[in-house]
């Protein structure tokens, strides 16, 4: 009988591994904005109007106005005025007119400086002597949104910073055609000079027709509307700054 011939089995074939699953992509960190008080850190709100310009989805991180830091800063006695700090996709700024440059290269359609070179050179210009100058309307003038002083009396030292911020505010508004600082959009100086806008009216600053019109402008942005009603519903004071006039 001859051999019956057995039937070869034909291996399956092997099983590819599964690939590893993709490990979940982490979502970039939210940006956080440091804030001092709202009521009395001019630094805070120009910060903070520079981000909300930008378009910036941002948390902010307040600092309590009882923290020894952040009372030098309100103060006028900190060597360096590091609120606002903006943390964002690893960058860490705390120089007011840094965080505006900063916003303004990554959010270039956001209009923070003008399109026009000219005019950039202006605004880059005007932004910096505010970054910089003005101590004695600093100084003698501090922010404070909840207080109004009709027919405040201006320190003499102060007049000539007052009288600078008007000129650099009616040649823009002339230059430009308004109703902002270098004309319909919104730009870095703008949030720059917004603390001087609430200053000049806590303090009952007289001022031209153009400049009147233009803090009336400013006050009636829905973000300063947003960064008063939180001002006042502040709880914190710092004694120093309650000043009697």
């Amino acid at each position: 009988m001859p051999p019956v011939a057995t039937p070869s089995r034909s291996k399956a074939p092997a099983r590819k591994k599964a690939a590893p699953a993709a490990a979940p992509r982490r979502a970039s960190p939210r940006a956080t904005l440091t804030l001092s008080s709202k009521n009395y850190s001019s630094w805070s709100l120009r910060g903070w109007l520079l981000c909300r310009f930008a378009g910036l989805d941002f948390d902010e991180v307040m600092v309590s106005p009882d923290d020894a830091d952040a009372r030098k800063e309100l103060l006028l006695l900190a060597p360096s005025i590091r609120v606002p700090c903006l943390t964002h996709e690893g960058a860490k700024v705390w120089n007011t007119l840094g965080i505006a440059q900063y916003l303004a290269e990554i959010f270039p359609d956001a209009g923070l400086m003008p399109a026009d070179r000219i005019a950039r050179a202006h605004c880059r210009s005007v932004s910096g002597e505010m970054n910089s100058g003005f101590a004695n309307l600093r100084a003698s003038l501090p922010m404070n949104l909840k207080a109004h002083h009709p027919g405040f009396r201006i320190w003499a030292g102060a007049q000539p910073d007052i009288d600078r911020i008007v000129e650099i505010w009616t040649d823009c508004l002339a230059t430009y055609g308004g109703p902002f600082l270098f004309g319909k959009q919104r730009t870095m100086a703008d949030a720059m000079y917004a603390p001087v806008v609430t200053r000049f009216l806590s303090y009952d600053v007289k001022l031209n027709e153009p400049c009147t019109e233009y803090c009336r402008t400013i006050m009636a942005m829905p973000e300063m509307q947003e960064w008063v009603a939180a001002a006042r519903s502040e709880p914190e004071e710092i004694e120093e700054l309650d000043m009697e006039f």
